[in-house]
């Protein structure tokens, strides 16, 4: 009986040119009773994630919908690679500030596998009662603020963390993104830049004199971050790193 259910799925995705592992992730994750009803939101262009009301972000089960970005692969390559350089830069407990936290997967990650204190930083409400969701549910203690990055905040840390909106506003997405996630955390002035560039400008007033900045970023941005970045730390360690697809994705600023 359930095989025919999933049998069923993949025939309607396939009629309508959808990728038929989806419906065995539905199928999958999903009540079995809402399984159909999940598939024809999967052919009316909704992600499957939002579907699912969750996913699984570097072991932890987190809460998405359409307040929140749908966490990449790419931000658990963000989070593992932060994690390794604390632990090789800091001896002692650290303090972090997630800024644009969305769901809260950077923040909760770090808490749950770190010796250190997090706040994190969205300018959505609703994000943060994602967020602040999530965090109960994983045992993570988060202090989270409303405001606009750094905005917020009154004290200083060893490790600023973000992955912010950056895309520019004239550069051409994939439309199940652009139809269903919030464009408030995807698109950014200053062609995509304004985040990275204000975090950086004002980061001297909120890091400690041994410090980290960590960034998630739109792959034809690496450069241009990194030099910016370079005229305020000329003294700093900048990193420019690429994901696994072998692309810009990173910069790590050691100060």
């Amino acid at each position: 009986m359930e095989n025919n259910l999933l049998s069923q799925g993949i025939k309607i995705l396939e009629e309508n040119n959808i990728d038929i592992n989806q419906a065995k992730y539905l199928y999958k994750y999903i009540d079995k009773d809402k399984f159909i009803d999940g598939i024809y939101k999967l052919v009316e262009g909704k992600p499957v994630q939002y579907i699912i009301g969750n996913v699984d972000f570097y072991g932890q089960i987190l809460e998405v919908n359409e307040n929140v970005l749908i966490p990449r692969f790419e931000t658990e390559e963000l989070v593992s690679r932060t994690i390794s350089l604390i632990k090789t830069h800091f001896n002692k407990k650290v303090d972090i500030v997630d800024l644009g936290t969305g769901s809260g997967c950077i923040a909760i990650t770090l808490k749950n596998n770190l010796d250190c204190n997090v706040d994190a930083v969205d300018i959505s409400k609703k994000a943060l009662e994602v967020a602040l969701k999530n965090a109960k549910n994983n045992n993570a203690e988060i202090t989270f603020y409303e405001g606009d990055m750094l905005s917020p905040l009154h004290k200083k840390y060893d490790v600023i963390i973000s992955n912010p909106p950056y895309i520019a506003y004239d550069e051409e997405i994939m439309e199940i993104v652009k139809n269903n996630e919030p464009h408030l955390a995807l698109y950014a002035p200053d062609n995509g830049l304004k985040h990275y560039k204000d975090i950086i400008d004002a980061s001297s007033k909120y890091l400690n004199e041994k410090g980290l900045i960590a960034f998630e970023i739109g792959y034809m941005q690496g450069n241009e971050i990194k030099n910016y970045a370079k005229k305020k730390y000329p003294n700093a360690e900048i990193k420019l790193e690429k994901d696994l697809q072998n692309k810009d994705r990173f910069i790590f600023i050691l100060i």
